[in-house]
């Protein structure tokens, strides 16, 4: 609140550095920061939503990925499409926070381009017509994101090799200086593998998106009355392509180290890539995925980013407009009957009064006919015909009246 008070004379610089910190120390400070930020930029207060995008921007230099992360969510990206679409809040929010929520986002795609979703979100305002050109960025503002230090080359910070070379190089001995050379040699080649295996698992991960975002591209226009034999070929095409490439990208994990920072993009390369493919046996092989079938209203209820990114982009901004109906409760109601008569069955009362009316004839007869007996007995075939005139010994109007009112609720649903 002090970082973005709309008291301030001007930007609190304390307080932003101070609420960047705090994000770096907390488990889930990403998390809960963009829900705070995402508030404040749609203040009806033009200072105030001015603040908070400056916030917004320090934090994206000085909170480093995981940060970049949660900003990368059509969570809260749609956010920031309501402030500048005049469908929602584009209309009352002034020029000056519309035009910085624009700047950000291209500068984004400028300096993140691995965060897909980011550019998504910027490309569906330009074919929209909200955003018309690409604003000019100052050159200091171009990459938002602080440099990183300059990567050291982990062949030479091998500790033992780089005091062995030291000590050779500083050698008069020729012998050592030749040694030193053949060292040299040797650790270059290993730099170079490690090169070639780091270009490898980029060029893997690009193909696995690029296969991933048009496969669900695909699926989302799928009619199985208007797609053509080409689309389902393309389509079989592009899944056997993924299944092929997810065990690839089983084996890059397994021979990535645990504290390389590429491990993230590989994992969520993997989970894009068996959510597609469990999406292509749903919807083309009509397969049933964990126990259930894939529903029309699968992704609206489930709020996962299984559809292609725009087509969730463009869908999650309205999903506050619709709301899922509550579950059918008809079960809460009946699952008890069954077990509750069986249970009065014992402790019945007396037979009534109109239970003589009703069974005047033959109910006289079984009546004069026990009462020769002595009355444990008699009592007893009394209980007994009157369980049987009442029909409590047949559990079928039961289960036949649950079966009707259960398609009763089928139906509505």
């Amino acid at each position: 609140d002090k970082a973005t008070n709309p008291f301030n004379r001007q930007e609190d610089w304390e307080y932003i550095i101070g609420f960047c910190d705090q994000i770096n120390k907390e488990l889930e400070g990403p998390q809960i920061a963009v829900r705070l930020l995402a508030h404040k930029i749609q203040s009806p207060q033009e200072w105030e939503a001015v603040q908070a995008l400056t916030v917004l921007e320090a934090c994206m230099k000085n909170c480093g990925r995981r940060f970049h992360n949660e900003v990368g969510k059509f969570r809260f990206l749609n956010e920031l499409i309501k402030v500048v679409s005049p469908k929602y809040l584009g209309d009352r929010v002034s020029e000056k926070v519309k035009t910085k929520v624009i700047e950000l986002l291209y500068s984004w795609t400028v300096a993140l381009p691995e965060e897909s979703k980011i550019k998504d979100a910027y490309y569906m305002l330009k074919r929209q017509g909200i955003v018309m050109f690409d604003p000019v960025i100052p050159a200091d503002r171009t990459l938002i994101p602080s440099p990183p230090p300059r990567p050291k080359n982990p062949v030479f910070d091998d500790e033992e090799k780089s005091k062995l070379l030291a000590k050779l190089l500083k050698s008069k001995n020729p012998d050592d200086l030749q040694e030193a050379n053949k060292l040299i040699k040797s650790m270059v080649k290993e730099d170079e593998a490690r090169i070639q295996k780091v270009t490898k698992r980029v060029h893997t991960l690009e193909e696995v998106n690029n296969n991933v975002k048009l496969l669900n591209e695909m699926l989302i226009h799928y009619s199985k009355e208007d797609s053509s034999e080409a689309d389902r070929e393309l389509m079989k095409e592009l899944y056997e392509r993924c299944e092929t490439k997810r065990r690839t990208l089983f084996k890059l994990a397994s021979e990535t180290e645990d504290n390389d920072s590429s491990l993230g993009d590989i994992l969520q390369a993997s989970d894009n890539l068996s959510r597609v493919i469990n999406s292509y046996k749903k919807i083309i092989e009509g397969q049933v995925i964990n126990g259930e079938v894939d529903l029309p209203v699968m992704p609206v209820v489930e709020g996962s980013n299984s559809t292609s990114n725009l087509n969730t982009l463009i869908d999650l901004a309205g999903l506050d407009l619709t709301s899922t109906p509550p579950p059918p409760m008809p079960l809460t109601t009946l699952t008890p009957a069954p077990t509750v008569a069986p249970a009065e069955i014992p402790i019945l009362p007396p037979p009534p009064q109109t239970f003589a009316q009703l069974r005047s004839g033959s109910c006289s007869q079984v009546e004069a006919a026990l009462t020769q007996q002595n009355s444990t007995a008699n009592s007893l075939c009394l209980l007994d015909e009157e369980l049987l005139c009442l029909g409590l010994n047949d559990p079928a109007p039961t289960a036949v009246k649950e079966t009707s009112e259960n398609n009763q609720w089928s139906m509505f649903e």
